[in-house]
C-alpha cells in the first residue's frame, strides 16, 4: 500500500507539469494578451474599443515598459521555467489586472464557492440516496416511474434556464419579489441578530442552490437505485432471505453496506467537484462572485497568473482527491489490495 501511494504521488508531478505546459503553450498563441488589455482600457475612446486600435499609436517606450512590468520582455522558455519554480514553492504569482496576489483573490472568492459547493453537495446527497433506495425497493412501481420522470426532467433543464425562470417568477422579474438577486447577505447583515443572519444567508442562497441541486442529484439518485437493484439480485441476498431474515434487516444489514461502496468512495470527488465547479452562469445570474466567475474572467481578460495559478491549484486538489477516493476502496472493501495487484 505504501509503495502504491508513493507511486501515485510521484505520478502527480508529470501530470501537473503536463497540464501547465499545455496551457502555457496555448497562451503563447492567443491574441490579445494582458498588455493589449491594459492598452485597450487606457487608450480606447468613444466608438473605439478594439484592442489593436487602442495600442496602434502608443509610443514604443510605453509599450516596452508594460512588457517589462508583466515579464513579457523575457523569452517564453525563461518565463516557463520561472513559473514552474514559483509553483514548486506554492507561489501562485500576482494578478496582472487586479494587482493582487492570486492566493488573496482565491481566498476572497472562497466564501461564495464554499456556500454553493457545500450546501449543494449536502442537499443533493441527503435527497438522492434515500430517494435512490426507495426507488430500488419499489422498482417498477408507479412511484419509481413518476420519480424517475421528475428526476430526469430536472436533470434535462440547464441550470441557467431554471435560474432565469426563478428570477422571473420569484425575484422581481415579472411576478413576485420574494428573493434577493445579489450577494450572499444583505447590506445590514452585520447589524442583525444571529438567527436573523442565518435566515438572511439562506434567503440569498435559496434560488442559486435550487438551480444547482435540481441538476446535480439525478446522477447520484439513479446510481444509488441501480447499485441497490444489482445488489438485491445477488446470491447472498437470496441466502439471507432463505434464512428467514426480515426484508428490513436484509436491506440495511447486508445490501446497504455493499451498495454504498461506490457512493462513499465517490464522496471526496463529488464534494470537491461541487466546491470548485460552481456554475459560472449561475454565479453571474445571481451576482455571486465565486471561483468559477474568477476563472472565467481571468481567461477572458488574459490574466495569465490567475489562469495558471487556478489551474495548478485545482489540478493538484483533483489529483489528491482521486488518490483519497482510491484509498477509500481499501478502507471500505478489504478485498481490494492495490499492492497485491501490482506484484
Amino acid at each position: 500500500m505504501l509503495a502504491y501511494i508513493v507511486r501515485r504521488v510521484l505520478l502527480m508531478v508529470p501530470t501537473l507539469v503536463g497540464a501547465l505546459t499545455i496551457t502555457f503553450i496555448v497562451m503563447q498563441f492567443v491574441p490579445g494578451g494582458p498588455v493589449e488589455q491594459v492598452l485597450a482600457e487606457a487608450r480606447a475612446g468613444p466608438g473605439e474599443t478594439s484592442l489593436y486600435k487602442a495600442g496602434r499609436d502608443l509610443d514604443k517606450q510605453r509599450l516596452e515598459e508594460l512588457k517589462k512590468l508583466y515579464g513579457f520582455d523575457k523569452p517564453a522558455h525563461v518565463r516557463y521555467v520561472e513559473m514552474l519554480g514559483s509553483f514548486a514553492r506554492f507561489d501562485l504569482g500576482r494578478s496582472f489586472l487586479q494587482n493582487k496576489e492570486v492566493w488573496q483573490l482565491i481566498k476572497e472568492k472562497l466564501p461564495v464557492s464554499i456556500s454553493l459547493g457545500v450546501w449543494t453537495f449536502l442537499i443533493s446527497y441527503l435527497i438522492s440516496i434515500p430517494l435512490g433506495v426507495a426507488k430500488a425497493v419499489r422498482e417498477g412501481s408507479r412511484f419509481d416511474v413518476v420519480s424517475s420522470f421528475f428526476v430526469l426532467f430536472g436533470y434535462a433543464i440547464p441550470g441557467f434556464v431554471l435560474g432565469i425562470l426563478l428570477i422571473v417568477l420569484f425575484a422581481g422579474g415579472t411576478y413576485f419579489d420574494w428573493f434577493p438577486l445579489r450577494g450572499l447577505t444583505s447590506d445590514d447583515w452585520e447589524e442583525l441578530a444571529w438567527p436573523a443572519r442565518i435566515a438572511d444567508y439562506f434567503w440569498h442562497l435559496a434560488l442559486p442552490l435550487a438551480c444547482l441541486v435540481v441538476g446535480s442529484f439525478a446522477v447520484t439518485t439513479m446510481l444509488t437505485k441501480n447499485t441497490f437493484v444489482e445488489e438485491m439480485r445477488k446470491q447472498y441476498v437470496l441466502v439471507a432471505r432463505a434464512k428467514g431474515l426480515s426484508e428490513k434487516r436484509v436491506l440495511y444489514r447486508h445490501i446497504f453496506r455493499n451498495a454504498l461502496i461506490p457512493l462513499v468512495t465517490g464522496f471526496p470527488a463529488a464534494f470537491i467537484g461541487a466546491f470548485f465547479a460552481g456554475s459560472v452562469l449561475i454565479e453571474t445570474l445571481f451576482s455571486l462572485d465565486g471561483l468559477g466567475l474568477l476563472a472565467f474572467e481571468s481567461v477572458v481578460r488574459r490574466d495569465y497568473p490567475v489562469v495558471l495559478g487556478s489551474l495548478y491549484l485545482f489540478t493538484l486538489i483533483a489529483l489528491v482527491v482521486k488518490l483519497v477516493s482510491d484509498l477509500l476502496y481499501v478502507v471500505i472493501d478489504p478485498r481490494v489490495q492495490f499492492g497485491a495487484a501490482s506484484r
